[in-house]
């Protein structure tokens, strides 16, 4: 009988919900409205920490595959950073050998030259220009420096980005300068295979990858052997690097410079006092000056 007559009253009640349930909402519909024009600010502070607290809520289930994708992408990070910790320990000794060998050699190499009373090569003069414009095309890669004679530039003066070869001064105006880079259809650079001291020429062909014409002999010439400058011709000190051979199929073979032509912002333009690629005239010293007037004046 107890049971029943809960059950009653249990029914009785959703039949007076469901009767009054419109009604009820309407009430408090009414009720906010008007305690929105009572307290204003009140309500205001309200939706706006209510706003807060759903806003997270609101965005993830608005992005659900997103938010998945983040929280896997933490665990795998998780779990891959013992792997990268254990990697860079790894490598960071290997570093540390390469270390102890570089000195060992640079050691080495001091008490040889000293042995052999080998005369050390000159620091060559050098001038750091920005480069001001790109005249780069399918025709031609070339960039403006803004530099010219008046701060020391030369034709055929070698250019350099740090320690890497990425041309040389083709002409020259008093205020800026055009360098021709190692890409262009028209640079010869003559090379040295390191590994193999194989020499041949880096030819541009106004592509990103030049490639290597005249090889000497029959080589062996492999994926990955570092390219660098040879004397040859008078153009360019020796061991200045330039890239490594990426490619090598059906006799064709192409280098990737280790400096591309969107990465110079500036340069330096380096006078070995060489001009094989381009021979140009040195202003006479101040004692043939002297003789010459002191002739004009005799005349």
């Amino acid at each position: 009988m107890k049971q029943s007559g809960a059950a009653g009253r249990l029914a009785t009640f959703r039949l007076l919900v469901q009767r009054f349930a419109f009604l009820s909402l309407i009430v408090a519909s009414v009720a906010l409205m008007i305690l929105g024009k009572a307290d204003i600010i009140l309500i205001e502070r309200t939706r706006a920490l209510v706003a807060d607290a759903l806003a997270p809520v609101l965005d993830a289930m608005s992005r659900p595959a997103a938010t998945v994708a983040m929280v896997t992408q933490n665990f795998h990070e998780l779990a891959n950073l013992r792997t990268e910790n254990a990697r860079l320990r790894e490598e960071n000794a290997r570093l540390m050998h390469w270390q102890t060998v570089a000195r060992r050699l640079e050691s080495e190499n001091v008490v040889l030259h000293e042995s052999l009373n080998v005369i050390p090569d000159p620091d060559p003069a050098f001038v750091t220009a920005r480069v001001i414009g790109d005249m780069g095309s399918a025709f031609g890669h070339s960039m403006l420096l803004g530099a010219g004679s008046k701060d020391g530039i030369r034709k055929g003066q070698a250019v350099l980005s740090g320690e890497i070869l990425v041309g040389h001064i083709a002409e020259v105006g008093l205020r800026s300068s055009r360098m021709l880079l190692i890409t262009d259809i028209n640079a010869r650079t003559p090379i040295l295979v390191e590994s193999t001291r194989t020499r041949a020429i880096l030819s541009g062909d106004n592509s990103g990858r030049p490639r290597l014409t005249y090889v000497a002999g029959s080589p062996n010439i492999a994926v990955g052997d570092r390219i660098i400058t040879a004397a040859s011709g008078g153009a360019f000190p020796p061991g200045l690097p330039i890239g490594v051979v990426s490619s090598v199929s059906d006799g064709v073979i192409r280098v990737d410079p280790f400096v591309q032509r969107h990465h110079l912002e500036f340069v330096s333009v380096v006078d070995f006092g060489l001009g094989g690629i381009i021979p140009f005239e040195r202003p006479p010293p101040p004692e043939r000056r002297r003789k010459s007037k002191d002739k004009e004046k005799e005349e």
